[in-house]
């Protein structure tokens, strides 16, 4: 799909208006400051109805406003099938968000997810390399929840029994109690285990190629490291039976800790570098190793959605070359110009700085939130 026309009303800086997105996409050229980020962040939104900047949804709405919306109309690449409207609003007041799909609110927000098949490139990426491992889990959640069928469903009924087996140990309830829990523990917290690793395992190869093209002939490889031992393997039934027996293994900790310290909400990704031995990218990793590796992270996000969905992204890049050296920046623009052959759209601070299509993309600017089209 592409997306031809977008309604922002009252979303950060931004100023409320219409715009109509031309097919190949657009660079939007402006001073930092100026909303760009916003702009890109507007239309994410649509995707996953967050920001991908990690704001709340209250500090989207614009200065003494009480609502924001953005509706964006996606079209077929080819015109040949029907439009369909993609709109989402939040209200301070009561905290309440709609989303609509052509008009409609679906029975279930997880229902409107992942209607425009976008990917984002930002420099604020290697934050899932350099930060904590609940970056790189919730990295894995949002793309196996708009591209792995059910994924999401698991998801969200392992945190509902994680956090009521949670307040059961936390309240000292004997072990009979807690463990009536664990049979929808296991059952949704096997399904997220491993559909996890088999993305990992399905991605490493062609991450090993991305980080080899973009570093310049140097690999590295992610690895899932669950908390769960799985060297069993990673079928569904493996999966539950060493989850199981993991629960029983840890079960007096748990009773002392009071939390539950086996699961998917435990798990971690490493990145490795290749060489004599293997070092892990956030520990001894340069500042543009790191950055490396989030680009690849988004490269095979990008390729999974091909995969899955059986189109190209949207491809939104957010100033992505400012923090990357010459050599790096050439490869990953050769790279990109040769993968991403959908709709692109772009922001710089100057126009010297929009290399990625360059003498395709229409430019737009942007000034005190107001798009200058």
């Amino acid at each position: 799909m592409r997306l031809t026309h977008l309604s922002i009303r009252r979303f950060r800086n931004l100023d409320s208006q219409e715009l109509d997105i031309p097919p190949e996409g657009v660079a939007l050229v402006g001073e930092n400051a100026q909303g760009k980020s916003n702009f890109l962040e507007a239309i994410y939104y649509l995707e996953t109805f967050r920001s991908f900047r990690g704001a709340r949804d209250d500090q989207l709405v614009a200065f003494d406003e009480d609502v924001f919306r953005v509706a964006g109309r996606l079209t077929p690449p080819d015109d040949d099938g029907r439009a369909v409207e993609v709109a989402a609003a939040f209200q301070k007041k009561g905290r309440r968000k709609k989303v609509t799909v052509d008009g409609a609110e679906p029975d279930r927000l997880s229902d409107a997810l992942g209607r425009l098949a976008a990917v984002v490139f930002s420099p604020a990426d290697v934050a899932i390399v350099n930060e904590g491992p609940s970056e790189r889990r919730r990295f894995l959640d949002i793309v196996l929840s708009l591209n792995v069928p059910g994924y999401l469903r698991a998801l969200q009924e392992y945190r509902q029994v994680l956090q009521q087996r949670n307040a059961a140990l936390k309240d000292g309830q004997p072990s009979a109690m807690v463990r009536l829990w664990d049979d929808s523990l296991v059952r949704s917290g096997a399904r997220v285990m491993a559909e996890r690793a088999r993305w990992i395992d399905a991605v490493r190869s062609d991450f090993n190629d991305y980080y080899a093209e973009v570093s310049g002939g140097q690999t590295a490889v992610p690895t899932y490291r669950p908390s769960v031992d799985l060297r069993g393997g990673w079928e569904l039934d493996t999966v539950a039976d060493a989850y199981r027996e993991g629960l029983a293994e840890v079960a007096d900790r748990e009773l002392r800790v009071g939390t539950t310290v086996l699961g998917p909400h435990r798990d971690e990704v490493t990145f490795s570098l290749e060489g004599d031995q293997d070092l892990d990218v956030r520990d001894y990793g340069s500042g543009g190793q790191r950055r490396t590796a989030a680009l690849a992270l988004r490269l095979v996000e990008a390729a999974t959605i091909r995969e899955a969905r059986g189109q190209e992204p949207i491809v939104l890049m957010d100033d992505v070359f400012a923090e990357l050296d010459a050599g790096r920046s050439e490869r990953i623009l050769d790279l990109i110009e040769r993968e991403e052959t959908g709709q692109v759209i772009l922001t710089a601070p100057k126009e010297s700085d929009v290399k990625v299509r360059r003498d395709v993309l229409p430019r737009w600017g942007i000034q005190g939130g107001r798009i200058l089209s």
